[in-house]
């Protein structure tokens, strides 16, 4: 016979528990919960249900209620508070109590199996996620009856559940295991909250499935931080023989660390739209117009000569009037070509052009993170930016193009094992 405990240990599942054969439940507490919406209705007839449920376990345990019988191993022993999770809530209920012989609780399934903490848990995790302030959470749920006492909605105890929800989150993101997986792709950019740099990583697989592998936080966007994560990329499972296209912003610290730590294996490819602004913010509106036409223009040549020749001699035009944009340009120029570089197709070129793929997740991040008023530390920042990644990425598609991608492979695959060949012009 089952010991009732508190521990929350040895869950119970709903395929567990049987519907007693008949559920008495009156037209007019129906109708009375009716008129405040389809949740509340729910939850009257829920409950109902409930403590059916709930007696007719019990009666199975001890027997029929009021009728001795000298062979039962438990007896009923009254009723006590407790607890149910609905719409996101805790709510109050009797829960019947039964002990054996020698005094010990047993352990109801039918009340078990309504008390998992994690569902608010994960409600909280959501609402708060779409916007919802801690503040104004219970206003945000819909209403379960003016005569059903419920409660764990203050402000207090939903900041701590999704305290707890984002640093599960932030756990999962940490450590996921990259063994046995093969990605063609990492894109590496930094997101800035509160003077804090998030710096996160998404890889892409050869089937072109998106996921976000890591993150880490520093001041600024340095060599160190940048390294940091990389090394843990790898320490994770993260392989890189074979080749991988690292995508990455105008980074000098961030092009070190991936030099530092992949080696030959990176083919490196710089965001044309981080590059493009670069060389724009050094020039003045009347310039910027053509500057950024001329830019386009070679980045979208098939020929990789072609394009490197462009691009060069627009930093030759821009020398004289303005040197900052051609140092800008010139800085990585050939590696904004490597896409061309290596003969990938047009919609595996514009795909891999640039890091799009992940500001899309920082935009929902953005999006998370609007509401907080107070940034306390660094692993506040860490919690937010986790959740709202794992959030992004439920929303992920495939790479436009990824059925191209086993020719990224092969073109990765010989630039790295050829490296007197990597830089050979190929046509797409």
């Amino acid at each position: 016979m089952p010991v009732y405990h508190k521990t929350g240990q040895n869950q119970i599942s709903f395929n567990d528990l049987t519907l007693p054969d008949q559920v008495q439940i009156s037209l007019q507490e129906i109708l009375g919960n009716a008129k405040e919406g389809l949740l509340a209705l729910s939850v009257a007839i829920g409950l109902k249900v409930l403590q059916a449920m709930m007696e007719d376990e019990v009666t199975k345990i001890a027997g029929p209620k009021g009728k001795h019988n000298p062979n039962r191993r438990a007896v009923r022993h009254g009723t006590e508070k407790g607890s149910v999770v609905l719409g996101g809530r805790k709510v109050a209920v009797r829960r019947p109590r039964v002990r054996t012989k020698d005094g010990r609780e047993v352990r109801l399934k039918s009340y078990e199996a309504f008390q998992n903490d994690s569902l608010i848990t994960q409600s909280v995790l959501e609402r708060i996620i779409y916007g919802l302030s801690t503040r104004h959470y219970g206003h945000g749920l819909e209403p379960i009856g003016e005569d059903v006492p419920a409660h764990g909605t203050s402000k207090s105890a939903i900041s701590r559940r999704f305290i707890r929800a984002t640093r599960k989150a932030l756990e999962e993101l940490l450590n996921r295991s990259l063994e046995g997986k093969r990605f063609l792709v990492l894109v590496i950019d930094g997101v800035v909250f509160a003077g804090h740099t998030v710096v996160v990583a998404l890889g892409i697989t050869a089937e072109g499935k998106k996921e976000i592998l890591g993150l880490w936080e520093g001041a600024t966007e340095n060599a160190a931080v940048c390294k940091s994560l990389l090394t843990d990329l790898v320490a994770r499972g993260l392989k890189v023989e074979g080749g991988i296209l690292v995508v990455i912003d105008g980074s000098k610290a961030l092009r070190l660390a991936v030099k530092e730590v992949f080696g030959e294996q990176a083919v490196v490819q710089r965001c044309q739209v981080h590059k493009k602004r670069n060389v724009l913010e050094h020039l003045p509106k009347e310039a910027q117009g053509w500057v950024g036409k001329k830019l386009n223009q070679a980045w979208a040549e098939k020929d990789y000569r072609k394009a490197l020749t462009e691009l060069s001699r627009l930093a030759t035009l821009l020398e004289e009037k303005y040197p900052g944009a051609a140092r800008s340009l010139r800085e990585g120029l050939e590696e904004t070509l490597t896409v061309v570089r290596l003969g990938l197709p047009e919609t595996l070129r514009k795909s891999l052009r640039s890091t799009n793929v992940i500001e899309t997740a920082f935009d929902k991040v953005r999006v998370v993170t609007r509401n907080v008023k107070r940034w306390r530390n660094g692993m506040q920042v860490l919690r937010w930016a986790a959740a709202g990644l794992l959030q992004a990425e439920k929303g992920f598609q495939r790479l436009k193009g990824y059925r191209e991608l086993p020719l990224l492979a092969e073109a990765l695959l010989k630039a790295t094992t050829a490296p007197e060949n990597s830089m050979m012009v190929k046509t797409a």
